[in-house]
């Protein structure tokens, strides 16, 4: 997933953004449904639908230009599909870490406040797997920041850990007005955890690949 799929991201009655079926900028078309409580008359276990019954339980549905498939909101907060615009966790990911990362991954569209949270809370978990205590945070990234962690990693720690401790405290971020604030997180979670886990360990294991003589020479030239 690149920076631009958190551009134009979904947005209620929206004329034009990133489609969440194809994933590509376009127009919009939306539509009502509403629920009616009653049988199909040819299908008894099936519901009725009805564009004017109900109004109280009024649905709407995006349709995409480009791709004509749909996607379904409830209370202006697309439900269907759930997660489709949010990348899945780098595959070493911690588990512990992972629980919270699905965990928002799969409340984003309901609540980005919430998913914000979850995911503060999963580089708290993150942060002791690099080596902090999880009693802090914020003592954390400093105790990592004083034992060489990157000036990126830095950065993106505490962006998850501003924008996470925003959304359960007032601040000045509106997350509500603008939840690709949020979606953009999950792709800083991925990448610390490639950067931090993922790279490093593809580097020892070529390293170790190497021949016996030629790590020899290289300990002796670095000892």
């Amino acid at each position: 997933m690149t920076s631009t799929d958190f551009v134009h991201p979904p947005t209620y009655e929206g004329a034009q953004f990133r489609c969440p079926r194809c994933n590509v900028v376009a127009q919009q078309e939306w539509s009502e449904v509403y629920m009616v409580l009653g049988k199909h008359p040819n299908q008894p276990n099936m519901l009725t639908l009805n564009s004017r019954l109900h109004p109280a339980e009024v649905l709407k549905v995006s349709c995409c230009y480009v791709c004509k498939r749909f996607s379904v909101w409830q209370n202006m907060t697309p439900v269907w599909p759930s997660s489709s615009q949010i990348s899945p966790p780098s595959e070493d990911m911690p588990v512990n870490v992972r629980e919270h990362y699905e965990e928002a991954r799969s409340v984003y569209n309901l609540s980005p406040k919430s998913a914000a949270a979850l995911l503060r809370l999963a580089i708290q978990h993150l942060c002791i797997d690099l080596g902090g205590s999880g009693k802090n945070i914020n003592e954390d990234i400093g105790l990592l920041v004083r034992n060489g962690l990157p000036e990126k990693i830095r950065k993106a720690l505490d962006v998850v850990r501003v924008i996470g401790n925003n959304a359960v405290h007032p601040g000045l971020i509106a997350i509500d007005d603008n939840p690709g604030v949020v979606a953009a997180l999950f792709k800083l979670v991925n990448m610390i955890v490639d950067d931090m886990i993922t790279e490093p360990a593809e580097v020892q294991t070529m390293f170790e690949a190497l021949p016996t003589g030629a790590k020899e020479a290289i300990d002796k030239r670095d000892s």
